[in-house]
């Protein structure tokens, strides 16, 4: 069957992994803080972490200081880079059954096509700054001090 819309589960961990890292611009961040915060596999979250890197999108950081941080600005990767990195593009819909027992008119009308679109668009527009508001860690007493 085809046409049906399908995020991965690996998809959905790039998406948190790259707000929890966009939400932390100037700093470093191990596997395992992130898996602990977003209550994933330490290994599943490796993989994810190896083809986010590749993409050009996360940079690792090696050392005993080291993890993972936002390669891109933040304000300049969509949701949708993220989703595609890891799941490929988002396929057009197409019907179900994936033979022509149609006369041209879907059963479903253009429900398929209507949420493929919405999704398309709603991760396209949509930046990992945008969403890595929800995953900022506030500024210590001496950030802010020092910030002024």
């Amino acid at each position: 069957m085809a046409g049906l819309l399908k995020v991965s589960e690996a998809a959905v961990l790039a998406i948190h992994t790259v707000a929890v890292l966009g939400g932390r611009p100037e700093g470093v961040t191990r596997t395992r803080q992130i898996a602990s915060y977003l209550g994933a596999s330490e290994a599943h979250l490796s993989k994810v972490l190896q083809r986010l890197v590749h993409t050009g999108m996360v940079a690792s950081v090696r050392g005993p200081k080291g993890g993972f941080r936002m390669a891109r600005d933040p304000e300049d990767v969509t949701l949708l880079e993220v989703y595609e990195a890891i799941d490929g593009p988002v396929q057009e819909a197409g019907c179900l059954l994936d033979a022509p027992v149609c006369d041209g008119s879907c059963i479903m009308g253009g429900l398929l096509e209507e949420v493929t679109e919405r999704f398309r668009d709603h991760l396209g527009g949509t930046t990992v700054a945008e969403v890595a508001v929800h995953f900022c860690e506030p500024a210590s007493k001496e950030e802010r001090d020092r910030r002024g």
